[in-house]
């Protein structure tokens, strides 16, 4: 199954050193052309070597980018996500709430940094929780609540830290 992701979720994947979870998950992994700017944006060497090692993720232009205005209050790489998606027909990897209600409303398939994390049950991740504090080191911020569900849902709730 194909899989679009927005910048969010890369950079995450990126930060962590488990790009590859995503190509052992997915089919194909896809990212519009302003997803991919918005990641070279910052560290662009090292995330440059991240891509070409990373052969398998593809940068697909939109075939009508006009489709993006469509998407008022998106930032541009949101925008082109959902364009994409919506003319591929593929599931979206998403983090932002606002991209996120848009591709409900919409009907797309759709998922997050943290749903691409219980895949731990196929044995691509020994522990979802060292990802979160990984993540946490790495300065993303992520409420109490929703760590504690994820860890419920990834049999790690009574797990003692470390």
């Amino acid at each position: 199954m194909p899989v679009i992701l927005n910048n969010t979720p890369l950079v995450i994947f990126w930060t962590i050193g488990c790009l590859d979870i995503l190509h052992h998950l997915f089919e194909r992994v896809l990212i519009p052309p302003k997803v991919h700017a918005e990641f070279l944006a910052i560290e662009r060497e090292s995330r440059e070597d991240a891509l070409r090692t990373a052969g398998w993720i593809e940068v697909v232009p939109l075939r009508d980018p006009r489709r993006v205005l469509a998407y008022t209050g998106l930032d541009d790489g949101e925008a082109e996500v959902l364009a994409l998606a919506e003319e591929l027909s593929v599931t979206i990897v998403m983090d932002e709430r606002k991209g996120r209600r848009y591709a409900q409303r919409m009907g797309l398939p759709l998922t997050g940094s943290l749903g691409v994390l219980l895949a731990k049950e196929r044995g691509l991740l020994k522990s979802v929780r060292a990802v979160l504090d990984q993540l946490a080191e790495a300065g993303f911020y992520l409420e109490e609540k929703l760590r504690s569900e994820v860890l419920r849902l990834a049999g790690e709730a009574d797990w003692e830290t470390r």
